[in-house]
């Protein structure tokens, strides 16, 4: 027996049994994951993105519901309520219960329903495209930042081309001869696939340029000359032990690149060159109510307000997350 436990038991206060556990159990490390959860819960801005973000995904993946409860479909065009001019013969857009934000001037057709369907197709864009351009990101970030040499400068060089490219121009020149063909002007799928394709493409170099970074400092860390000391493939090192250390950097850029992407997409459906009509979309919506802003601006403010709030809700929850995930935050 220890000499300061004996002396404890003399004295008549030696620790209970179990006490040397539950000293171990309140000292106990814990993991980076816990941690940022545990900041993560006490940042209420952060909480506040995320439950918004968490309404507008179930208002996108549940929007044929809605749409049914109210009675109404995004494509119906409600002609019978609207005057000679073209405009709701009612006040706010002829609003009522079974048009809760009223109807469009010009063809009629519900509001309502148009933006709960352009979260659907606005939020699986920006999305998948996010999923494109972190993926590519990741494979041609960590292949310079692991291999280096001239494999390192040619993908470092084009991700350099492409952040200089007017990706804009480039955009709407591409989507305008893309959008000549019948595919793309029949089928929704292709026109949504070509958005995807563009958006991601010319996306990934942001992250992909961070990532490589962050490879390059990761390979030369301790644990990993360790891995190699012991015999460890390259493959191993890579998928073991660099690509779980980038995972917090990924997850915090990938909630910063949605809301740009939700950003794009718009711009683009603006610009006309997106999901052609009736297919709808927050930046369309825009666009259609630009030839009636001047007499009736709460058609351009709805769909406006649609994409403020869930870029903002990104935003927010991002700077949460990466808050969380900093080393050098207070614990």
């Amino acid at each position: 027996m220890p000499v300061e436990l004996a002396i404890l038991e003399e004295e008549g206060s030696a620790p209970q049994p179990g006490f040397e556990a539950e000293q171990t159990q309140a000292i106990a490390g814990r993991s980076l994951t816990q941690i940022a959860w545990s900041r993560l819960r006490r940042d209420k801005v952060a909480l506040a993105g995320a439950v918004m973000i968490i309404i507008f995904l179930l208002v996108a993946i549940f929007a044929p519901l809605l749409c049914s409860i109210v009675g109404v479909d995004p494509e119906k065009l409600y002609t019978d309520q609207l005057d000679d001019f073209g405009f709701p013969n009612g006040p706010w857009g002829n609003a009522s219960w079974q048009h809760p934000l009223g109807i469009e001037p010009g063809v009629g057709r519900d509001v309502f329903a148009r933006v709960v369907y352009g979260a659907r197709y606005s939020l699986t864009i920006a999305i998948l495209a996010t999923v494109m351009a972190v993926g590519l990101a990741i494979l041609l970030g960590t292949l310079a930042g692991f291999r280096g040499g001239w494999i390192d400068t040619a993908i470092s060089r084009t991700m350099d081309v492409l952040l200089a490219f007017p990706v804009l121009i480039f955009s709407i020149a591409f989507l305008v001869i893309v959008g000549q063909t019948q595919a793309y002007q029949q089928s929704v799928q292709w026109q949504m696939a070509f958005l995807i394709f563009v958006i991601g493409f010319f996306g990934f170099p942001y992250i992909g340029r961070i990532i490589r970074g962050q490879v390059l400092s990761l390979r030369e860390k301790e644990f990993v000359d360790a891995s190699r000391s012991i015999g460890a493939s390259n493959n191993r090192i890579l998928f073991k032990e660099l690509l779980p250390n980038l995972l917090p950097i990924i997850l915090v850029y990938s909630t910063l690149i949605i809301p740009s992407n939700i950003l794009a997409e718009a711009a683009l459906s603006f610009l006309g060159v997106g999901l052609q009509p009736p297919t709808p979309t927050w930046g369309q919506m825009m666009s259609d109510a630009l030839s009636s802003f001047q007499v009736a601006p709460f058609y351009m403010a709805v769909p406006g307000m649609a994409i403020f709030l869930c870029v903002l809700a990104f935003n927010l929850f991002g700077d949460g997350l990466r808050d969380a995930f900093d080393p050098r935050g207070s614990r």
